[in-house]
C-alpha cells in the first residue's frame, strides 16, 4: 500500500473544507488593504533560490535536474519569486502590494506541526522605504488573525540594525555577523545555553558571549524599552538607522489599530540572511512557535537583477494556524460542506430530482444529488454521514401536490414546500 512521502500528508474532504474557510478569510482580508494575487512557479532556478538565503535554509531546499540537465529547485518561501518578478518586470507601478499563498517545501525533520511540505500567505509590499510599509504588513497579519477569531497574541519586533550595532561594539568580526544572527535565532528552541555552545563554535569568547546576551536580553513595551536601547546605541550610527526604523513602526501601530500587541525583542533575528531592518514575528501562547513572520530586504531586488528598490513583507503560517484554531475549538461550528443533497424516492421521479437540483445550484445553492440509483433510506443514511444540512426529498406524491418534502437533518423535521418557495425556503437568511 502507497503512502504520502515522509513529511507530506493527505487532507480528507472535512479538514480541506475547514483549512478552506481560513485560507479564503487570510484572502480576504489581503484584499481589503488592496493586495494583489500574483502566480509564481513551484520550482525555480537553484542559483536564484540559493541567494542571500543561509546555509541553514539551502540544506533545506529540495534540489533536482530536469532531463535537459538544468538545476532547479522547490520554492522553500515566497519571497524569491516576488523579488525575480520584480526585477524582470520594471512597469509594475510602486507600491506593488501583492499576496501570493499556496505550499512550499523544506527538507527538513518532520513534526506535528511542521511538514515538508506546508502552506503559507505571504503579503508583500515593494517601492516603499518608510515604516508606515513594515507597519501595514503587520497590521494585515493582525487583522487575518483576529478575522480567524485569535485574540491575545503577540507581535515581537526588532531591527537586524540594531544587531549588526552590536556586533560592532563588541569588536566581533563583521565576517561573523549573519553565522552570530542564525544562533541568537534559535534562542527559543535550543535556549540560552544552546546559544552560548553556538556562539562558542564561531571562536566568540565567553566575555564577549556573556555581553552579547545581555544585550539580546532587552525586552518589553517599546516605548518604556527605547530609551534603554538609545543609550547603548547613542555611538553606532547602524544602530541608531535601525531604532529610528523601529519607532516609526511603533508609531504607526498606534494609527493601524495593533499597539497593544507590540513587543520588543532584541533576541528576535530570523534566520533568512536577506533583511535588512526591522523583523518581526507573532506568537500565540508558547513563544517557541510562531504563526506569522517577516521583515524588510531592501536589497534582494537588486541582487536578483533589479533597480535598488526597497521592499518588506510578512508570512502567516496555515498549517500552525489551522492546528492553533483546531486547540482553541474555533473549526468546531464551521457550517461547512455542501448544504442541501436532493433525494430521488423512486426511479420515476429522478429525471425531476435532477432538475431541481440543478435548479438549486444556479441559484448559487450547494447542491449533491444521488447519483447510483440508491433506495430513498439509503440516500439518507448517505445524507446523513456526509453531514448535510438539508434533504430535498422528491416523491410522486409530493409531486401531484406541486412541492416536495424538505428534511432538516440536525432536528429531523419534515415538511412540504412547494416548488415555486424552494429556493427561498434554502436559500441563506
Amino acid at each position: 500500500m502507497f503512502r504520502p512521502p515522509r513529511g507530506t500528508r493527505d487532507y480528507l474532504p472535512w479538514e480541506m473544507w475547514r483549512r478552506n474557510w481560513v485560507i479564503d478569510r487570510i484572502r480576504e482580508v489581503f484584499e481589503a488593504y488592496g493586495y494583489e494575487p500574483l502566480g509564481t512557479p513551484a520550482f525555480e532556478s537553484w542559483e536564484m533560490l540559493k541567494l542571500k538565503s543561509g546555509e541553514d535554509i539551502i540544506r533545506e531546499i529540495y534540489y533536482f535536474k530536469d532531463k535537459s540537465n538544468r538545476e532547479l529547485g522547490l520554492r522553500f518561501e515566497w519571497t524569491a519569486s516576488l523579488c525575480r518578478v520584480v526585477a524582470s518586470h520594471r512597469e509594475l507601478p510602486k507600491p506593488f502590494k501583492r499576496y501570493a499563498i499556496g505550499p512550499v517545501w523544506r527538507y527538513e525533520r518532520p513534526s506535528e506541526k511542521r511538514l515538508r511540505e506546508f502552506w503559507q500567505a505571504d503579503a508583500d509590499i515593494v517601492g516603499v522605504a518608510d515604516p508606515i510599509a513594515d507597519a501595514e504588513v503587520i497590521s494585515v497579519a493582525v487583522d487575518a488573525l483576529k478575522r480567524l477569531g485569535l485574540e491575545g497574541f503577540k507581535v515581537r519586533i526588532n531591527d537586524r540594525r540594531i544587531l549588526e550595532a552590536f556586533i560592532e561594539l563588541l569588536e566581533l568580526p563583521r565576517s561573523l555577523s549573519l553565522d552570530i544572527f542564525r544562533a541568537i535565532d534559535k534562542l527559543n528552541k535550543i535556549g540560552v545555553d544552546g546559544v552560548d555552545r553556538e556562539l562558542s563554535k564561531l571562536g566568540v569568547s565567553e566575555e564577549k558571549r556573556g555581553k552579547l546576551m545581555k544585550l539580546i536580553d532587552v525586552k518589553g513595551e517599546p516605548e518604556e524599552r527605547l530609551g534603554e536601547v538609545e543609550e547603548i546605541l547613542k555611538h553606532s550610527e547602524v544602530g541608531l538607522q535601525g531604532l529610528e526604523a523601529l519607532r516609526g513602526v511603533v508609531e504607526y501601530s498606534g494609527r493601524f489599530g495593533f499597539k497593544p500587541h507590540l513587543l520588543l525583542d532584541l533576541s528576535l533575528a530570523r534566520g533568512l540572511d536577506y533583511y535588512t531592518g526591522p523583523v518581526f514575528e507573532i506568537y500565540l501562547g508558547d513563544v517557541s512557535i510562531s504563526i506569522a513572520a517577516g521583515g524588510r530586504y531592501d536589497e534582494l531586488i537588486q541582487l536578483y537583477g533589479g533597480d535598488p528598490t526597497p521592499a518588506t513583507g510578512i508570512s502567516l503560517g496555515v498549517e500552525r494556524i489551522v492546528a492553533t484554531l483546531q486547540e482553541l475549538g474555533v473549526l468546531d461550528d464551521l457550517r461547512i460542506g455542501t448544504e442541501v443533497f436532493v433525494a430521488s424516492a423512486s426511479d420515476s421521479v429522478r429525471d425531476k430530482a435532477i432538475e431541481i437540483a440543478q435548479r438549486l445550484r444556479r441559484a448559487g445553492i450547494s447542491t449533491d444529488l444521488d447519483l447510483m440509483g440508491r433506495s430513498l433510506s439509503k440516500q439518507l443514511e448517505y445524507a446523513n454521514r456526509r453531514g448535510f444540512r438539508k434533504v430535498v426529498i422528491v416523491g410522486s406524491r409530493e409531486l401531484e401536490r406541486g412541492g416536495v418534502t424538505v428534511r432538516d437533518m440536525e432536528t429531523g423535521e419534515q415538511r412540504f414546500i412547494p416548488l415555486e418557495s424552494l429556493l427561498d425556503h434554502l436559500s441563506p437568511h
